[in-house]
């Protein structure tokens, strides 16, 4: 007999509009009769194990919209990366529990942890539909036009990087703001989107996608520098040499490594700070500052792309109804239609689980270190509304009576 159980669970870095999803899949779910219970699980994947549920049939609409607009992750996440073995224990508690559905809203790792999941209840015949929901400020989720969390951080990165440009305009230096991004540069990029006038930074973009070369890094500031008397930079966390290897890790040995050995990049100030060192040791340039971004461009409030927002919400909806009205498991992906207009695809979690995507070519610039239009028509439409502006003073020169020049 059916037991209309739902289970939603939330895993990896929070964004701005996660809980978007999370409504949306709560909501819609409570409209089809087919459901008796949504469970959530607080803190992913890790949740679920430790049948650490919350009965969110019980919650009031109310309380929910007010939940979809706070940004982070309402039931808590994980940064567990599941094995087969821990799939399977996820497995046996969801079939404890009578689950029917379960939703996972999370990037890669996450996609891949359903699709194991989904291969485990149908190797014992068990009624599991698995559907991934769409997460990840990085945009690297292959099939998606874009990914929900991406927009909203994008337009807090562009918005930083307006604001140190008029403060690098005002006091003149070397700006150098890291960003994240391991393996794609998307988020990096979005700091062009804050230029009003052409000498307006950042001067110089590096992303992941180009190999890092210090020296070439040294004369391009140093160019920019003499060009405008200043320079503003956005480098993203994952830049590396040749051989792949993370600059942060070249120059500090000591970074910190997680659970899967990857050099710890996000929360840590080091790159930015050994890149401005090199700067003011090579270049000889005493007014050098550096920022790491780090957790502020994830859920940052009253920074949020209606657009994502809306976008978030939806994909939540679409997983339900993919979910109840459809026949196979697999993967909701937004898809882009005319200048702009999203549309939703469910793809087969194969074609999504644990695969990367990265910038296409034709965003980034002949010479690596900038954006093309392409891009900046890419992403414009997805930050939103209300995108604030900047203005300087129109130059009008008093003739100077003590230090003429012949």
């Amino acid at each position: 007999m059916a037991s209309g159980k739902i289970l939603v669970a939330q895993g990896g870095g929070p964004t701005a509009v996660i809980n978007q999803s999370l409504v949306g899949v709560v909501l819609e779910a409570r409209r089809h009769k087919s459901v008796s219970l949504v469970y959530g699980a607080r803190h992913g994947v890790r949740g679920i194990i430790n049948e650490d549920f919350v009965d969110l049939t019980q919650e009031t609409s109310h309380n929910l919209e007010l939940v979809a607009g706070t940004p982070a992750s309402a039931l808590g996440s994980t940064r567990d990366k599941p094995d087969l073995a821990y799939c399977q224990q996820i497995f046996k508690v969801l079939q404890a529990h009578e689950i029917e559905h379960f939703f996972y809203i999370g990037g890669n790792d996450s996609s891949d942890t359903v699709r194991i999941v989904s291969q485990e209840a149908a190797k014992v015949g068990y009624p599991l539909r698995c559907i991934h929901i769409p997460k990840t400020i990085d945009n690297d989720l292959v099939g998606n036009d874009h990914t929900p969390g991406f927009p909203s951080a994008a337009r807090f990165v562009a918005q930083a990087f307006a604001g140190a440009n008029l403060d690098n305009a005002a006091l003149p230096g070397v700006y150098v703001g890291v960003v994240m991004g391991r393996h794609a540069g998307f988020l990096t990029a979005a700091a062009a989107l804050g230029k009003k006038f052409p000498d307006d930074g950042p001067h110089l973009i590096y992303l992941p996608e180009r190999v890092f070369e210090l020296e070439q890094f040294l004369v391009d500031v140093k160019t920019m520098y003499e060009r405008h008397g200043r320079c503003v930079i956005a480098v993203s966390e994952g830049i590396h040499d040749a051989s792949g290897e993370a600059i942060a890790a070249q120059l500090a040995k000591d970074l910190e490594r997680d659970a899967h050995g990857n050099v710890q990049l996000s929360g840590t100030g080091a790159l930015a700070d050994l890149l401005c060192e090199e700067i003011k040791s090579k270049l000889k340039i005493k007014r050098v500052r550096g920022d790491t971004f780090g957790y502020l461009q994830r859920s940052f409030v009253g920074c949020v792309s209606d657009v994502d927002q809306r976008e978030a919400r939806e994909v939540g909806e679409k997983a339900v109804q993919y979910a109840i009205w459809g026949d196979r498991d697999g993967s909701v992906a937004i898809k882009r239609n005319g200048y702009y207009s999203a549309d939703y695809e469910l793809l087969p979690l194969e074609a999504v689980a644990g695969k990367t995507r990265v910038m296409e070519d034709e965003f980034i610039s002949p010479c690596g270190t900038d954006i093309t239009d392409a891009f900046r028509l890419y992403l414009r439409p997805l930050l939103g509304s209300g995108m604030p502006d900047a203005y300087r003073l129109r130059p009008n020169p008093v003739a100077k009576r003590l230090h003429q020049t012949e």
